[in-house]
């Protein structure tokens, strides 16, 4: 079992940054997929970035260049660096993980993070222009 909690999101205006956090804990084994998504209303949810065992990282295309995915293994916890932001950015942030995809790529766990079994309860960011 796996607990996610995230922190950090908020009201910003365009050209903005914030910090998201995702506290986790209740599995202390090898580092595995973990990665953050975002759902806006009426649309579907969609995988922002990704990292993977090896550290290594995926982002969607329209974050790349202006969003960072990072961890803190020490902490257990799981960083979004948004910096940039735009009206578009606007969404339910969540972060999630699977201690099941261990050993894999940051661009690996992407194309699976749909399959994720553990997810954290969100955080609004909202981006005014």
């Amino acid at each position: 079992q796996v607990q996610l909690v995230e922190s950090g999101g908020g009201s910003v205006q365009a050209g903005g940054s914030l910090r998201l956090s995702c506290a986790a804990s209740g599995y202390t084994g090898s580092s595995y997929c973990m990665g953050w998504f975002r759902q806006a209303p009426g649309k579907e949810r969609e995988g922002v970035a990704a990292i993977g065992s090896d550290g290594s990282t995926r982002y969607a295309d329209s974050v790349k260049g202006r969003f960072t995915i990072s961890q803190d293994n020490a902490k257990n916890t799981l960083y979004l660096q948004m910096n940039s932001l735009k009206p578009e950015d606007t969404a339910m942030y969540y972060c999630a993980a699977d201690p099941r995809f261990s050993g894999y790529s940051g661009s690996w766990c992407y194309r699976r993070g749909n399959d994720f079994d553990y997810w954290g309860q969100g955080t609004q960011v909202t981006v005014s222009s």
